[in-house]
């Protein structure tokens, strides 16, 4: 707009019009009380005008704000990035914004759930991959508007995610079915709100040992710090020094995948040769390293979260307990093989240095 220049105002519009100033007020909500002709006529005077009607003058007359909030632990999370991208196209066709609430740290968590800024300035709010206590979800049930959870299940309340138990299923189900019988289980700790996906992989994993009859041996289950390198390292270091090393791992995360092949080739420990290693989520890491995984969509997960969102946003009284569940699938690649040929005494896998 030149300087100087007044922005247009509704009676503006009215005026070009030749209607009444409530008349465009009622074409611009969108009410159907108005003639295909008169919305005609209010929009192109609106064009010509660059009028737009503020989201707080709207909100103040149809009590929405236009907006759905979300609330995160992170935006460093590969998952997070791609299922708020896939959330935003659908945002974006209905005409609505997103706001992003980042809960990195107990400050930030406890100011949230203090003031609840969310109540104020959205129609709906989407919790992604965060661990709730009970009482933090009781606030969150006394919003006032719909809150869909993403990326874990939560009983009563609408979700959307994958059944990461099934995917871990199918995932050590693979190495069994390539002849593996010594397992191994690279899980994370310190995920920053992402335990739930991180227990539902344990109870995957455990379910396809017991559907194979193999009993379960709790030294083939190790934890690393996500994202640290050496981590993993010495995670893989104890698995290595067990009397009967694994010959294959099913890791929590491509990322710790990831870790774990570096670790073992950079000890000459050939991958798929001698262990086998199977991540989860498909990450760009993934096609990157070859690496067998098992694939979910954060895209899809961010889609259908919006589209139910939006589903109860405009009907209120629609299903407030609806579960969306997602699929998953293995993508085999160059990570996996038959176990190797059973080794003589003298032939034991090689030691990790940790030092």
């Amino acid at each position: 707009m030149p300087p100087g220049q007044r922005h247009p105002t509704m009676a503006d519009v009215a005026e070009r019009a030749g209607v009444s100033t409530s008349t465009v007020s009622r074409t611009l909500r969108g009410l159907s009380s108005v003639s295909p002709e008169v919305r005609a006529r209010v929009e192109q005077a609106a064009r010509e005008l660059n009028f737009a009607v503020s989201r707080h003058a709207a909100s103040l007359v149809t009590g929405r704000t236009r907006t759905i909030a979300v609330l995160v632990p992170t935006l460093g999370s590969w998952f997070v990035g791609a299922a708020l991208s896939g959330l935003a196209l659908v945002l974006r066709a209905a005409g609505m914004e997103l706001t992003v609430y980042v809960i990195p740290g107990m400050a930030e968590r406890t100011a949230f759930f203090e003031h609840l800024p969310a109540r104020r300035n959205a129609d709906a709010l989407l919790v992604f991959s965060f661990d709730l206590t009970q009482e933090e979800t009781a606030r969150l049930d006394g919003l006032g508007m719909p809150v869909v959870y993403v990326s874990q299940h939560v009983d009563g309340r609408p979700s959307v995610y994958v059944d990461d138990v099934a995917g871990a299923l199918r995932g050590t189900r693979h190495l069994l079915n390539l002849g593996h019988r010594r397992i191994a289980h690279v899980r994370t700790v310190g995920t920053g709100g992402f335990s739930f996906s991180s227990q539902e992989r344990l109870v995957g994993y455990r379910q396809a040992l017991a559907e194979a009859g193999l009993p379960l041996d709790d030294e083939l289950v190790v934890a690393t710090p996500a994202g640290d390198k050496r981590g993993a390292a010495e995670a893989v270091g104890r698995l290595l020094g067990l009397r009967e090393p694994p010959t294959a791992v099913f890791a929590e995360q491509d990322e710790v995948a990831v870790a774990v092949i570096w670790t073992l080739r950079a000890t000459r420990v050939e991958v798929p040769g001698q262990v086998s290693v199977v991540g989860f989520d498909d990450q760009p890491v993934a096609r990157w390293f070859d690496l067998t995984t098992v694939a979910q969509s954060p895209s899809a997960i961010g889609r259908e979260a919006g589209a139910l969102a939006l589903s109860l946003v405009n009907d209120p009284g629609g299903d407030r307990e609806r579960h969306v569940v997602l699929p998953t699938q293995v993508i085999p690649r160059t990570t996996t093989a038959p176990p190797p040929a059973p080794r003589r005494a003298h032939e034991g896998m090689p030691q990790l240095p940790l030092g």
